[in-house]
């Protein structure tokens, strides 16, 4: 694709609308309307209350609006936690909770006066609580069927973990037919900064960057409408600050998903970092053919070789097979056999012959 049109461009400008039906992420413009819905309804209560229990409506709302502030500046503060994170930490709790109660049912403190036993069941209560929320929190699934001999948490296949794709990824284009074979499964994430870089280089002064620009917003506007593909897109606040790698690595850890690359130095920090790294050269790499010496394929010759007896052919992956004795043959479709292979700058050069001497 040397360009795309305008409607084409204004609509991926300004945000590719995520489908509704794949996507798993809340956009940030919803839930900061449910914040202001939460905040709006604790002061309408709050004046409610203020009116019908003190008759003064106006402190009841001013309560009310603090307290649902305050609730959202919690909210805020627990952005990072994750549904996982906090039912282990609820279950620790419970843990710590009973065995402070335990404790406490001993009547170790017995010999203080009530007023101490009452501080020192407290102390108890709350670090035993900590200490339990703490030591799930840092637990893994596996070791749950420790305190649950017979119930053990199902582990969540890495092949299942959404998928989170590198601006080089959607420039290459790739990725679509991959998905089309169904050898990548998972949902494909892709980040609010990484359209941002599409179009920042699709509006580059350079032409060979804004013909990638242009190429990837092509492309990530066909991703989203095949229906083979999963698509949903994160929003994430920007901080041109940090670079798009660590932001792409910080992301996979926080979502506990996999990165899809075609960058070498982003899958080695990714893995540094214990974050799965896809690479699609890699793939490539491991789906070339491994012929060997006597092994026979059938080979297309398209072309003259540099000897005047040579033909050229290629395999499916692009090897390049050199025929001797195959220029008669030029346009046929024959059987041939791998007589050597040789290393070079450019990769590998497999030489072949006419099966059967066919000459």
């Amino acid at each position: 694709m040397l360009g795309v049109s305008k409607n084409s461009q204004r609509s991926i400008g300004k945000g590719v609308r995520p489908p509704q039906t794949n996507s798993s992420m809340t956009p940030q413009k919803t839930i900061n309307l449910l914040r202001a819905l939460f905040v709006a309804t604790t002061a309408c209560l709050g004046a409610m209350i203020g009116a019908e229990r003190y008759g003064n409506y106006f402190a009841g709302f001013a309560v009310g609006t603090i307290f649902g502030l305050i609730m959202v500046l919690v909210d805020r503060l627990l952005h990072g936690l994750t549904l996982r994170a906090f039912s282990s930490a609820t279950f620790g709790l419970l843990l710590g909770l009973a065995f402070a109660t335990l404790l406490r049912e001993s009547n170790v403190f017995s010999h203080q006066p009530e007023e101490m036993q009452w501080l020192l069941g407290l102390c108890v209560y709350a670090a035993f609580g900590y200490l339990g929320m703490m030591l799930a929190i840092r637990a893994n699934r596996d070791e749950f069927s420790l305190l649950i001999p017979y119930v053990r948490f199902t582990r969540q296949a890495t092949q299942e973990a959404p998928i989170i794709v590198d601006t080089n990824v959607i420039i290459d284009g790739r990725v679509t037919d991959i998905c089309a074979t169904g050898f990548l499964s998972g949902e494909l994430i892709v980040p609010r900064f990484i359209m941002d870089e599409l179009q920042r280089l699709s509006d580059s002064d350079d032409s060979v960057r804004r013909e990638r620009g242009r190429r990837g917003l092509d492309n990530l506007e066909k991703m989203q409408r095949n229906p083979a593909m999963s698509i949903s897109f994160h929003e994430s606040a920007p901080d041109p600050t940090v670079p798009v790698d660590v932001r792409l690595v910080n992301l996979a850890r926080l979502l506990q998903s996999r990165i899809l690359s075609n960058d070498a130095n982003l899958g080695k920090a990714a893995r540094l970092q214990n974050v799965a790294a896809l690479n699609i050269n890699d793939l490539a790499k491991a789906l070339r053919s491994s012929l060997g010496t006597g092994d026979e394929v059938d080979l297309h010759l398209t072309k003259e070789g540099r000897d005047s007896h040579q033909a050229v052919g290629y395999l499916p992956d692009g090897t390049m097979i050199v025929v001797n004795n195959g220029r008669e043959f030029i346009g046929q479709t024959l059987p041939v056999t791998v007589s050597g292979t040789v290393l070079t700058s450019a990769g590998r050069l497999i030489f072949a012959d006419v099966k059967n001497g066919r000459v």
